[in-house]
This record gives structure tokens, sequence and C-alpha cells, in this order.
């Protein structure tokens, strides 16, 4: 329930042009989200995600060389 009235806060913060608000509203609803057991996966899919990311951009951007 926290977490909805988080993101309806923050909501409530972007149609008001409160950005700032906005921010730290979606910042609490992430962060409680994460504390429970279906987002305690969250940062290990993302860290995953981004080295997947990496390692395929590693060639476009001469991150090591080629060999043979």
């Amino acid at each position: 329930m926290l977490i909805a009235f988080a993101l309806v806060g923050a909501l409530i913060c972007a149609k008001s042009r409160s950005a700032g608000g906005a921010v730290v509203f979606a910042g609490i609803a992430l962060a409680l989200f994460i504390a429970t057991p279906v987002g305690a996966g969250l940062p290990g899919m993302l860290s995953d995600f981004v080295s997947a990311i990496s390692q395929a951009a590693q060639p476009l951007t001469n991150g090591s060389k080629a060999v043979g």
C-alpha cells in the first residue's frame, strides 16, 4: 500500500510540475519495491542487463582487441 501511495504522490507532483517532489516520491517507491521479496531480484537483473549491453558494445567501442 505504501508503494501505491508513493506512486500516487509522484504522479501528483509530476502533474503539478514539481520535478523534485516527483523524483523523491519515485525514489521512495523504488526503495520500497526493492525491499519486497518480489523486487529483491531487481538489482541483480539490472546488473546482468548492463553487463550484457556492455559486452555487446565492446567490439563497437574497441574495448577489446580482436584476436587472430
